[in-house]
Order: C-alpha cells, then sequence, then structure tokens
C-alpha cells in the first residue's frame, strides 16, 4: 500500500512544475534529481494518478496535476498562515510585517511609516515590496504580503480595501514653500510648458495623460523616469515642472505644489487586505499606527476616487 503524501511531496510537487524541469527543481531545494523524481513518483501512487507529463522538453503538470497542485498551494498557504498565528507574539516585542506598496508612496509615506514603527515597535521586522498594484492583490491572495497600500477601485474577489486618505495630485515646480498658497494654473497654461513625468509604466502617469487628454493640452515631456525621487531631484536643480500627489511635497521645502484648474481627479489611498485572513499583533499594531501618521499630517479624509498606482 502507497504511503499517504506528506508535506514534503506537495513543495516538490509544486517545485517541479514551477520549474518545468527536475534537475532545476532539486537544485532549488538542495536534493538529488533521482530522489526528487521518486519522491514525485510515490505522491503520484499514493493518488492513483499521474501528475506530471514528462514526455516533452519541459515537465507540465497534467490536467489532474494542476487540480491537485491549486489544492496544494491552497493548504501550504493556509500552513504558513496558521504557523504565523501560533507564533504570533502578542505583547508585540517581536513580531513580522510584510507591506506591498505602489511606487509614489516610496517618496512620502513609507519612510515615515517605517520610522515610525521603529520607534514605537522595534521588535517588528518589516519586509517591504515597491510593485504595482495588481501584483500586490495577487500576493495577498497567494499570503505572501501580510498588508499594501494602493488605492480603492475595482479589486480581484477575496481582496478588501480600507480607506485612508484623498490624494491630489498638481504641478509641482521649484521653490520654496509659499506664504500664502499659490493661486490654481489654468491647465492650458502647460500647453507648450517642458515637463518631467513618471514612465508609462506607471499608474499615476496613466492618470495624468488622461487628465491631459480630457482637456486636449499636450504638454512638452522632455524626461520621463521612473523614479519619483530622480523627478524631485530633476525637478529642484532645474527649469522643469512635473506632476506629482501634493503629499510629496510635504517633506520638500524646496519644492512647491501648485494647483491646476480645473484639478486632477482625486484619489482614495487605501489598506489592502486578504479577506478572512489572519492578523497578527504585528499586522493591527501597523494598521493604528497608519491611521496616526494620516491624521497627525493632516492628509484629506477618504473620499470617491477611481484606481490607480
Amino acid at each position: 500500500m502507497a504511503a499517504a503524501p506528506e508535506l514534503r511531496h506537495l513543495r516538490y510537487l509544486l517545485a517541479v512544475a514551477e520549474h518545468g524541469n527536475f534537475t532545476r527543481a532539486a537544485e532549488d531545494l538542495h536534493l538529488s534529481q533521482p530522489t526528487l523524481s521518486q519522491q514525485v513518483r510515490q505522491l503520484e501512487r499514493a493518488l492513483g494518478v499521474q501528475l506530471l507529463d514528462r514526455t516533452g522538453r519541459t515537465v507540465r503538470l497534467t490536467d489532474a496535476g494542476a487540480v491537485y497542485a491549486e489544492h496544494a498551494r491552497r493548504a501550504l498557504r493556509d500552513l504558513a498562515a496558521a504557523e504565523r498565528a501560533v507564533h504570533d507574539v502578542q505583547d508585540l516585542s517581536s513580531g513580522h510585517l510584510r507591506l506591498g506598496f505602489t511606487p509614489t508612496f516610496a517618496a512620502y509615506l513609507v519612510g515615515p511609516l517605517t520610522a515610525a514603527l521603529h520607534a514605537r515597535h522595534p521588535g517588528i521586522a518589516l519586509t517591504l515590496t515597491e510593485t504595482p498594484q495588481d501584483r500586490i492583490e495577487g500576493a495577498l491572495l497567494a499570503d505572501e504580503l501580510d498588508l499594501g497600500i494602493a488605492f480603492t477601485g475595482p479589486h480581484p474577489a477575496g481582496v478588501a480595501a480600507e480607506a485612508l486618505f484623498t490624494e491630489t495630485l498638481g504641478l509641482v515646480t521649484a521653490g520654496p514653500d509659499a506664504a500664502t498658497a499659490p493661486a490654481p494654473l489654468p491647465v492650458r497654461a502647460l500647453e507648450d510648458r517642458q515637463l518631467a513625468l513618471l514612465s508609462v509604466d506607471f499608474a499615476t502617469r496613466t492618470h495624468i495623460d488622461a487628465y491631459f487628454a480630457a482637456h486636449r493640452v499636450t504638454p512638452r515631456v522632455v524626461v520621463e523616469a521612473n523614479s519619483v525621487q530622480a523627478l524631485t531631484e530633476i525637478v529642484r536643480r532645474g527649469p522643469l515642472a512635473t506632476v506629482l500627489p501634493d503629499a510629496i511635497t510635504h517633506d520638500h521645502p524646496h519644492l512647491t505644489p501648485i494647483p491646476l484648474d480645473p484639478p486632477l481627479p482625486c484619489r482614495t489611498v487605501a489598506l489592502l487586505h486578504r479577506q478572512g485572513a489572519y492578523r497578527t499583533a504585528a499586522t493591527r499594531a501597523f494598521v493604528r499606527l497608519v491611521h496616526d501618521l494620516v491624521r497627525e499630517r493632516g492628509y484629506r479624509g477618504a473620499g470617491a476616487a477611481g484606481p490607480g498606482g
């Protein structure tokens, strides 16, 4: 009688499916190739079904294997969540939080949040991942992240959003903060202005381009960058302007936000999480900290807005 499958069998099958090759999977698992092959065949005998198609140049899951692999991933994910729950330290003397965020938040939110978390709970380790919103949502569903900072909007089933504040965008130029808020600049005034903007792989750039297109304005985009930090340095040191969230200037006194007329559509910043996921003490503490920091910084209350990144 074949032995019942064990957790290692699930991990071995998923490794072979991921690599499409027994040799590379064995190297990743620090096993010999014959041992890995034997273990996978042992799993197939226990289940009484072929899980892998070995006839082609690439090893692939059979139809039965694909179904089994989906359940195996879910089982391993649930087991990892259970282990975190068991080891959760309620007094916050230790802990671990996995946070994903879309790129523009690296410029004004992630730094203060990290500093505040370390000051309030120095025993909590933080793993940060900067990535597009769709990847954050996928990682939440796969239990690879605990929380995400992104935007409200249509989300995949199983992902929930908790609104934090409304993000406004405007023109950003060099210069100290004015004593009084600058008057809104008509969008038509940007027709011939030279701009440095985020590259088109940013959802924020898509948001900006849609605004310009709606008002039939074509600024001269002379610099494109995939880094907010690079944009702020370019604007600070030269005559170019950019379009960024107003909150970025909070920590940059050498930059001045100028509202546009009509204004760019607002976006609602949100904490994303997987529905029904266990929240560790570290996660609960971070959620409280986020709300405290948003309130301390005076960010505007959340309102209806579209998706972004």
